[in-house]
């Protein structure tokens, strides 16, 4: 690693604001157009580098643009949260406890909102007579 100021911010760090990019903007982004985008703050090598650790992730999706690539995100902010949320609740085998304890840990607000999407049951995000995969 080299000694720029974007090695001493973390790897998720650097991924949410290349994300950040992407989604503002109007259509796909080559690693020149994200760098820019980001103002010049990071090198970019380091974008590209990102920008592979993504596509691998299945994150971004890229088509050929000249000798490179331009990039898509696969999601919303939203959608990418959720799936995170849904990873890390996949890791624990107690998936009755950790939903108990985040159910718990719910402001008002956001208790509210849950209520109204299960009581929903079947709303418009969700496929009836099964959970979205």
């Amino acid at each position: 690693m080299g000694h720029g100021s974007a090695d001493r911010r973390s790897a998720g760090e650097l991924e949410a604001d290349v994300l950040a990019a992407l989604w503002a903007a109007e259509g796909p982004l080559t690693p020149a157009r994200v760098q820019e985008s980001l103002g010049g703050s990071l090198a970019r090598t380091t974008v590209t580098t990102i920008l592979g650790r993504l596509y691998g992730k299945g994150t971004v999706t890229r088509v050929r643009a000249g000798r490179g690539y331009a990039y898509t995100p696969t999601e919303d902010a939203p959608g990418l949260t959720a799936r995170r949320m849904h990873s890390e609740l996949a890791k624990d085998e107690d998936r009755r406890a950790v939903l108990a304890r985040f159910v718990s840990q719910l402001d008002d607000e956001d208790e509210r909102i849950l209520r109204s999407l299960l009581d929903a049951e079947d709303g418009p995000d969700r496929p009836a007579g099964g959970a979205a995969g």
